[in-house]
């Protein structure tokens, strides 16, 4: 409880030094924080707020969801079976360093306007690093343990399952958190650019549509929000006693 009293001084400290900083300076385009409420409220009550978030959440739940599917899996056998890791591995560390914004033409190529080319970019920044997260939990698993379980007559199937998938799965719950973290910022990205709807999209047609900056800013506010329930989400599980190891 302490540390989130803690947080909500912060936060108020925060929206008072910004109230401050809007009418000291005089800055007549960056809205103040009431300007920023009245827009939210005005975005919610036309219902745009709501049906923005969800086309967001839409795309980044598609896109994230098909790389967990494939990253993971193909992670954790690259990982396990050296020789694959150190043929694949060189080809992954090459690709990994390009930015996911980079494919946004080839994205609108393939895929044109709307919501596939959008999941496309969100699955594409996110399955190389959680490949590589599967790579590093798999090689981390000890060896001992391995052998413990076939000196016990487990099955390579049983192996998997009882050793190498509760010894990742601490270290591929963090993966899971920081990829979410990507899908999360590649999303608004890709809605400046190759959709009609969506947070980033409504950041976008506000700028555009009579430099509207308070709903500029009432769309990052959003996007803050949403992004730190989806991250708390996710540290939760994290800290669960189920993945942590941790009796409750």
């Amino acid at each position: 409880m302490r540390g989130w009293r803690i947080s909500a001084v912060a936060i108020v400290i925060a929206i008072v030094a910004w109230d401050l900083a809007i009418h000291l300076s005089g800055n007549t385009l960056l809205p103040g924080p009431l300007a920023v409420a009245r827009a939210l409220g005005e975005l919610a009550v036309s219902g745009r707020l709501a049906r923005y978030a969800i086309a967001s959440l839409f795309r980044v739940t598609w896109g994230f969801a098909l790389a967990v599917v494939v990253g993971i899996p193909l992670g954790l056998v690259l990982g396990w079976f050296a020789r694959g890791g150190r043929t694949i591995g060189p080809i992954l560390q090459f690709v990994r360093p390009i930015s996911p914004l980079a494919w946004i033409p080839l994205s609108i190529l393939w895929f044109g306007v709307g919501d596939a080319a959008a999941v496309f970019l969100i699955f594409i920044a996110t399955v190389l690093p959680l490949t590589l997260t599967a790579m590093h939990a798999a090689r981390g698993v000890h060896h001992v343990h391995v052998e413990a379980a076939r000196n016990f007559g487990l099955s390579s199937a049983a192996i998997v399952r009882r050793v190498l998938l509760p010894s990742a799965l601490p270290e591929l719950i963090g993966g899971i958190r920081i990829a979410l973290g990507i899908a999360w910022l590649v999303v608004v990205a890709a809605e400046m650019i190759a959709v009609n709807s969506g947070l980033g999209f409504l950041i976008v047609d506000a700028r555009n549509a009579g430099d509207r900056y308070d709903l500029v800013v009432a769309g990052m506010v959003a996007i803050g929000v949403i992004g730190l329930v989806l991250d708390n989400a996710l540290r939760a599980l994290a800290n669960s006693p189920v993945v942590s190891g941790r009796r409750a």
